[in-house]
């Protein structure tokens, strides 16, 4: 059985969320060696940089969730894990610069410009009007509730409990 010399993994670092909040992103490298050493069977592992800035990147208490590598054994027998950068990502990279540069459009005819139009002046804010008074409340016979007592209405006694 031969073993390939370059490999490429998605490692989940979901289970860093379990330890204290000021330790995750130490434990986040910790898992990494942790499932290399298991995957490539060696104990010697080397972290690039670019891999630990990216656990970094949100400081210590947030690292990412998952994390895509290529671990690598050199000629000096140790595994060097690096980030992936596979096809999508670069051809995103690609079109993200498409985006950014300015792309060469063919001017449209030149058209007229409308004549200037003078800007109509300030009207003046109207006067705060005064809030109307509270109507005084007035008898009706109207309404439904009303009575000769003037539409309040009694209420029965209740029998006391003695």
């Amino acid at each position: 059985m031969s073993q390939e010399s370059e490999r490429v993994y998605t490692i989940n670092l979901g289970k860093v969320l379990l330890s204290p909040d000021n330790q995750r992103a130490k434990r986040a490298i910790n898992m990494i060696k942790e499932f290399t050493r298991h995957h490539m069977k060696t104990e010697e592992v080397k972290i690039e940089e670019a891999v630990s800035h990216l656990i970094w990147a949100h400081g210590i208490k947030h690292p990412p969730r998952k994390i895509r590598v290529r671990m690598a054994k050199t000629d000096e027998g140790y595994i060097l894990i690096s980030k992936f950068e596979g096809e999508d990502e670069q051809i995103e990279k690609k079109e993200e610069k498409l985006d950014t540069e300015p792309a060469a459009k063919p001017e449209p005819a030149a058209k007229p410009e409308p004549a200037a139009k003078p800007e109509p002046a300030a009207k003046p804010e109207p006067a705060a009007k005064p809030e109307p008074a509270a109507k005084p409340i007035t008898k009706s016979s109207n309404t439904p509730n009303s009575s000769k007592d003037g539409g309040v209405k009694s209420k029965p006694k209740q029998k006391s409990k003695n």
